[in-house]
């Protein structure tokens, strides 16, 4: 009996809760997505980075090898022109400007000894007690030891100079942008110990994609809000083997102010003319996942993928070519999570 009721309860217990409905299901709302027209026509603008640079950036030397004694100045220091930089070793040199002065020393007797012998026998030929052909001997070791007074004096020279070239000093007044060399390191004639940034204008350098041409002008954008107008004043000979890039120099006008070496500054330029069927969106909307680029066109609140050939890029834009039309909204931001006919709301950018 009590089997039957226990079995009963469990029964109507199992079918009331089969009898309940299931819980409603909220329907997400679309997610939002951040669109752009795409642009066709006119002038296309590149942005890019570009670093300050000094208009004159000369490495610093020496013009003789040793070992050097002291270093004065460190990396940043702003420095004045002719203020001491590095101190070679001078021990060497100061021997050297010794014997170059013994063997000058030496010269200066050789030749007032030929030019007194020479004054003895031409004495002598006038009385006639040497001959013609003795006198022209004397004349030729007197012009032997003339000349090699010359060449022990260039030496002398040569020996002060060495000397006085053991000092590095600043050729003109600037910041040291880098400092490389160190006490007690021996270093050969010209290799490189010091990079002077000189005072003066600032340039802009940047590096754009092979495939643009440099624009004569642009703008440069300061971390505080203001701008710089730029004039191109020089583009490398050649694309870098490394990057694929074109290097261009920039003049800064304007004050100088904000400008510190090495900075990077974003730059805008206006480029050539986008070619008919060609349009500009932003990197962010190109998709690639396995089957070539492609766009996501927003039309009617849902997403559809259009393929498109990509013709160039920048830091921010991309130049491409597809069936698209002026004033197609595609999505900017986020393409690697949207589905084919997927619904979205726009959020404009």
């Amino acid at each position: 009996m009590r089997i039957s009721t226990l079995s009963l309860f469990i029964g109507v217990l199992i079918l009331s809760a089969c009898g309940k409905a299931p819980p409603p299901q909220v329907e997400k709302a679309p997610p939002f997505v951040k669109t752009v027209k795409v642009a066709t026509g006119g002038a296309a603008d590149v942005g890019l980075s570009g670093t300050v640079r000094a208009r004159v950036e000369s490495p610093l030397a020496f013009q003789v090898g040793g070992r050097i004694a002291r270093r004065a100045v460190d990396a940043g220091e702003r420095v004045a022109a002719g203020q001491a930089l590095f101190q070679l070793d001078t021990h060497d040199f100061e021997q050297g400007v010794r014997a170059a002065a013994a063997d000058l020393a030496a010269a200066d007797a050789a030749l007032a000894t030929a030019e007194a012998d020479l004054l003895r026998a031409r004495q002598l030929q006038q009385r006639n007690y040497t001959s013609e052909q003795a006198i022209e001997r004397f004349e030729l070791a007197r012009r032997e030891a003339h000349t090699r007074h010359e060449a022990a004096a260039a030496r002398l020279v040569q020996a002060r100079n060495a000397l006085g070239y053991a000092r590095l000093q600043a050729p003109q007044a600037g910041v040291l942008v880098d400092v490389v060399g160190e006490p007690g390191q021996v270093v050969a004639v010209g290799q490189q110990v010091a990079l002077l940034a000189q005072t003066g204008e600032r340039e802009l350098e940047v590096h754009f994609p092979a495939s643009v041409t440099p624009p004569a002008e642009g703008l440069a954008l300061l971390g505080d809000g203001t701008t710089r107008p730029l004039a191109l004043r020089e583009t490398a000979g050649a694309v870098e083997r490394q990057g694929r890039t074109l290097r261009a120099r920039y003049t800064v006008h304007g004050t100088q102010d904000g400008l510190v070496l090495g900075a990077v500054l974003r730059a805008r330029f206006r480029t050539a003319t986008v070619a008919e069927g060609e349009f500009v969106v932003p990197l962010g909307a190109l998709n690639e996942r396995g089957e070539g680029a492609r766009v996501w066109r927003v039309r009617d609140g849902a997403v559809s993928s259009v393929p498109v050939g990509v013709q160039s890029t920048d830091g921010e834009m991309a130049r491409v070519r597809g069936a698209l039309a002026d004033g197609d909204t595609v999505v900017a931001l986020g393409t690697h999570l949207l589905t084919e006919g997927m619904k979205v709301r726009e959020l404009a950018r």
